[in-house]
């Protein structure tokens, strides 16, 4: 039985705390199969990002305030974005991995990247959000693992 090498796997990051237990773990499964790492991190509509429900920048302790993002600005965002993954590298200590800031909807967009980037696997969190949130607004990963093509690693982040 010929084994499949996987030569890069793709990281998909939120804002969310559990972001750096995602990356470490990610990371930890390219290291062991000696793969290349791209860290990704998809914008969607600036509205999102004002609501009162969601908390972007802070996920990652001690990253940038908020108040050092112009909410309305898709190019701020874009900068914010691209700093949290390079402040992710810095982290993990790689200065190889390469990092991907994609806009549209999280679940196609991370589908999509992963196939231009030829991924072997997509690792990402799943916040086993409340029943009503999964409803109203769907579930990312589940989005991700019934429709993309490439395997994907699921790393449970919900608080015990």
């Amino acid at each position: 039985m010929k084994t499949l090498k996987m030569k890069r796997v793709m990281i998909a990051l939120d804002y969310d705390p559990t972001a750096q237990k995602v990356a470490e773990i990610g990371f930890t499964l390219a290291a062991a199969m000696k793969a290349e790492v791209i860290l990704m991190h998809v914008i969607t509509d600036i509205i999102y990002y004002s609501s009162v429900a969601y908390s972007p920048i802070m996920g990652y302790t001690g990253m940038m305030a908020m108040n050092q993002v112009k909410k309305d600005s898709a190019g701020s965002l874009m900068n914010a974005s691209n700093h949290f993954l390079d402040k992710i590298k810095d982290h993990l200590g790689d200065k190889d991995i390469k990092t991907v800031v994609q806009e549209g909807d999280f679940a196609e967009s991370i589908i999509n990247t992963a196939k231009k980037q030829n991924a072997d696997i997509i690792v990402m969190g799943s916040h086993s959000k409340k029943w009503l949130e999964n409803i109203l607004m769907g579930s990312v990963t589940e989005k991700v693992l019934q429709e993309s093509i490439v395997p994907l690693f699921i790393v449970p982040t919900k608080k015990r």
